[in-house]
């Protein structure tokens, strides 16, 4: 919580003091608001002052350091005030933008909760429960329908469909067999999986994402270190004007106007707008992005959309309802759309398996069926009307005369569901996760 966050809890006593100052100034007590304006100071300082030295030591020059010859100026000038406030002013702004990021950053750590505590491994034929953790390459798990897969690895034996909508946004599940990879995180929606370890149950898929994000967000944007590419050759030019005006007008004039003279040359420099603008920017991005569950990985990201010229977007979930739909039904033999949608729903009904509700949500009546028997990774028969109903993959049912146009409505992004009736193929059913409505609208705001 913020409350206990150093980072956050430096600059807010720092902003305390400094208003207190001001309530103190304009009741007349000079002393108590000197007092708590070089407290403001002090504090809002050692957020950065100490990190510019250190660059300075190593030939580095920040806007950590401008900032801070900006405060001692403005302190020498007997602007205690004006330092106090530039002090805080630039502390909350960078702690506000590490807070930001700390947000992004817990929202990634989410996906780590996708990885079940426990895995199920196969000892000898004998299944042994062990903590995900300890798993390690070449051990075969057991995943049953319902669990969860603790990390990566090949199917062995066993067919299945996997929701893999956590982690990547599809909303259509993903049919696997013997052979096929499969990801940490990833749902079995049927059978029993027997799934050899590629990686261990801390070095997987979903650790590496949230690692190579969170770098990722340890990097600032070229926006960002703006003021920092700025400061290089503005730092010894600063001071080398201030000299120079110090140093020609003492020669010419009072020495005394000329050396505050030469210090106002050194606070005006200083680019402080600039230093609080940019972080301020990124916690504001970054916080409205956060209210539609986006999460932003750096600040490199935000000087990448000034020069976006082509987007490509991936569809699901984020132009697509993430809902499955029927799209299109194909029919053969004098059977109606009417009547193959009845009958695969007769059966879908009975069935786990994610396309089922888009099924059974788009047929109009739906009869009832009898022997219903599911076989995992390929589909589901059963009785219907006096008729042996088979619902299932164009991999594992012979599509028949429908195959020409069952290939194009998988061209077209659908996923395809045969139906036989009797042994003979009936129909073919397309089920796609549709557009949002609002797609087009906003397609055209990026053209």
């Amino acid at each position: 919580p913020w409350w206990r966050d150093r980072g956050i809890m430096v600059p807010v006593f720092s902003g305390v003091a400094f208003l207190a100052g001001l309530i103190f100034e304009w009741s007349g007590l000079e002393i108590p608001a000197l007092v708590l304006f070089w407290a403001g100071l002090l504090l809002g300082a050692s957020t950065f002052t100490p990190g510019a030295i250190r660059k300075l030591f190593k030939g580095k020059l920040g806007i950590g350091l401008l900032m801070t010859i900006s405060a001692i100026g403005a302190i020498i000038l007997g602007y205690v005030e004006e330092a106090a406030a530039l002090a805080f002013l630039y502390s909350i702004a960078e702690a506000l933008e590490d807070k930001a990021m700390d947000r992004a950053r817990g929202g990634l750590r989410a996906l780590l909760k996708l990885v079940p505590e426990t895995a199920t491994v196969l000892r000898d034929g004998v299944s042994v429960q062990v903590q995900a953790r300890e798993l390690t390459v070449g051990q075969v798990m057991a995943v049953r329908p319902g669990e969860r897969i603790a990390t990566d690895g090949i199917v062995r034996s066993g067919r299945s469909s996997l929701d893999t909508s956590a982690i990547t946004g599809e909303s259509i599940p993903v049919e696997v067999e013997p052979g096929d990879a499969v990801s940490a995180g990833a749902i079995n929606s049927a059978g029993v999986l027997e799934v050899e370890t590629t990686a261990a149950g801390t070095d997987n898929s979903l650790t590496t994402i949230v690692e190579l994000v969170e770098k990722a967000q340890t990097e600032k944007g070229e926006r960002a270190r703006l003021a920092d590419r700025i400061a290089r050759p503005l730092v010894p030019g600063v001071l080398i004007l201030a000299a120079l005006v110090a140093i020609i007008g003492s020669l010419l004039g009072d020495p005394e106007v000329w050396i505050t003279r030469a210090l106002v040359v050194l606070v005006a420099a200083s680019p402080c707008a600039l230093a609080i603008s940019v972080p301020l920017t990124v916690v504001a991005a970054i916080g409205a992005a956060s209210k539609f569950g986006v999460i932003i990985k750096s600040g490199a990201v935000f000087e990448r959309f000034g020069t976006v010229r082509h987007v490509a977007v991936d569809k699901t979930g984020t132009l697509t309802r993430n809902e499955p739909a029927v799209t299109a039904v194909l029919t053969a033999n004098g059977v109606t759309e009417t009547q193959a949608l009845a009958w695969a729903a007769a059966l879908e009904q009975h069935s786990t398996h994610p396309l089922a509700s888009a099924i059974t949500a788009a047929a109009p009546g739906t009869p009832a069926a009898a022997d219903v028997t599911e076989q995992a990774g390929h589909g589901i028969d059963g009785t219907v009307g006096g008729s042996r109903i088979t619902v299932g993959s164009p991999r594992w049912l012979d599509a028949g005369d429908l195959g020409k146009q069952v290939a194009e409505l998988e061209e077209q992004g659908m996923t395809v569901v045969i139906v036989h009736r009797d042994g003979t193929p009936v129909a073919a059913i397309g089920v796609r996760d549709e557009l949002r409505p609002e797609v087009p609208e906003v397609v055209r705001t990026l053209t």
